[in-house]
């Protein structure tokens, strides 16, 4: 069944559904995804995407890999973002989140996972861009974090023009306790300080891009990046001059930037 949005509209450039509820939103976006998947299938044999982890990812990742019809053998896999030395193991880690959530039951043709070793990291950066740019992206799947985060491109260091697709970058704090607050790290003290993330470009560079933001704790987020000036201080709000994205939110997430 697909859900039909309980409002839709057009804020700049940017098309925005919102949904009765998380999974409502998950399942639209995942049906608008494999849409974007077969088209590239159909026209070159193969399509490369980005996905994004975190819990806010969880419903849209569980419903895209229950569609059917997805010739999965015949797609690459890329991510956002990793802390930079944490073990590939810990329950944290990026790579082993969507392993869990989603590689584990698609047999994909390959997944690229992002590496961030705390030697050589900028060789990992450049390793992983020339990844990207010999695959171009098909779709890219983002969410917003709770500072307006775009992957890892925190307010105190995102680059709307960065020169680079991948990065190191140090962590703002608040984007920190949002690892904490998902429960990812028993405390601040245990969140890495630094992460390999996509820059901007490299996230808008896909042919389409969906961002998906569930729960209450992104409403404030979702407000500042709709309804507030378009700038590096909240990193979503570029999103508003991109035609080839659109925006899902579920209704808690929207509930501050489309009051009822």
């Amino acid at each position: 069944m697909t859900h039909s949005p309980i409002h839709q509209t057009t804020i700049d450039q940017l098309p925005v559904r919102v949904y009765a509820s998380n999974a409502a939103m998950g399942e639209a976006a995942a049906v608008e995804a494999a849409a974007v998947i077969q088209e590239a299938i159909a026209q070159r044999g193969a399509a490369n995407v980005i996905l994004a982890t975190g819990n806010s990812q969880l419903t849209f990742l569980r419903s895209l890999r229950e569609m059917e019809d997805i010739e999965w053998n015949r797609v690459r896999v890329f991510h956002m973002d990793e802390y930079v030395g944490l073990d590939p193991r810990h329950p944290a880690s990026f790579p082993l989140f969507l392993q869990r959530h989603f590689l584990d039951y698609v047999d994909v043709g390959a997944f690229f996972p992002v590496v961030a070793p705390v030697e050589d990291t900028e060789a990992a950066c450049r390793a992983y861009e020339s990844l990207l740019r010999h695959h171009p992206a098909d779709l890219c799947a983002c969410g917003i974090g709770e500072n307006g985060h775009l992957a890892f491109n925190d307010p105190p260091y995102a680059d709307f023009d960065d020169p680079v697709w991948v990065k190191v970058v140090q962590l703002d704090e608040r984007s920190r306790r949002q690892q904490v607050g998902e429960g990812h790290f028993a405390g601040l003290d245990e969140v890495p300080t630094h992460a390999v993330t996509l820059t901007i470009p490299a996230l808008l560079a896909a042919n389409a891009v969906l961002c998906i933001v569930p729960e209450a704790r992104k409403a404030e987020a979702a407000q500042a990046s709709l309804r507030g000036p378009i700038t590096e201080d909240c990193p979503a709000s570029i999103l508003r001059t991109q035609p080839h994205v659109q925006l899902y939110l579920d209704a808690e997430a929207a509930r501050l930037a489309f009051p009822s």
